[in-house]
């Protein structure tokens, strides 16, 4: 018999083999940053002009826990604390973004509504331009319930309720103009 067909060195071969793929799968794995948040995914809104593309902003989604799937449903269904960071690419004008903002609401509202009561409060706190380089951040926390939009300058707005949150979710992971975006946002998971 070949002794490369020995059912003991066919054996450690195997047991070697799974042994490896167990650590390359482990290396692979999302780990948490800074306060425990993962980082799933990141990319950038960009506006369709005419025949160019405008960059809007770039945006990060970041977890606390990881959803038991990798899709977008998975993450906008899940309940746990999320966030999406903003960083503006260009400066955009306060009415521009909260008319985008209710737009991308509007195309989810069948399955994702939000109230005009709502969004008005959260979006009023993006009142003044928006300049090249500043940060939104939307938040939500799954102990209270509660979704945050925080502005340039630390001004924030707060509505409650599991369904707001994932209404606003819905803007990047649901019926979204850029689905490409929504993509990127879960392309570590």
């Amino acid at each position: 018999m070949n002794k490369l067909l020995r059912p003991s060195r066919l054996v450690a071969m195997l047991l070697s083999l799974v042994a490896l793929l167990t650590v390359a799968g482990t290396a692979l794995a999302l780990d948490p940053g800074p306060g425990g948040w993962y980082n799933t995914g990141s990319g950038t809104r960009v506006k369709k002009i005419a025949f160019v593309g405008v960059k809007v902003y770039t945006i990060r989604h970041d977890m606390k826990a990881l959803p038991p799937a990798k899709s977008k449903q998975a993450v906008l269904e899940m309940d746990t604390d999320k966030r999406f960071t903003l960083q503006m690419q260009r400066d955009v004008d306060a009415e521009k973004i909260r008319n985008a903002f209710n737009e991308a609401y509007d195309k989810n509202a069948g399955q994702y509504p939000a109230s005009a009561g709502d969004r008005n409060t959260f979006l009023n706190v993006l009142n003044t331009e928006l300049k090249e380089n500043q940060l939104i951040t939307f938040q939500y926390s799954a102990d209270k319930k509660t979704t945050t939009l925080t502005a340039p300058g630390g001004a924030s707005a707060t509505v409650n309720g599991v369904g707001f949150m994932k209404a606003t979710w819905s803007i990047w992971f649901g019926n979204a103009e850029q689905p490409d975006l929504g993509d990127a946002l879960i392309s570590k998971l």
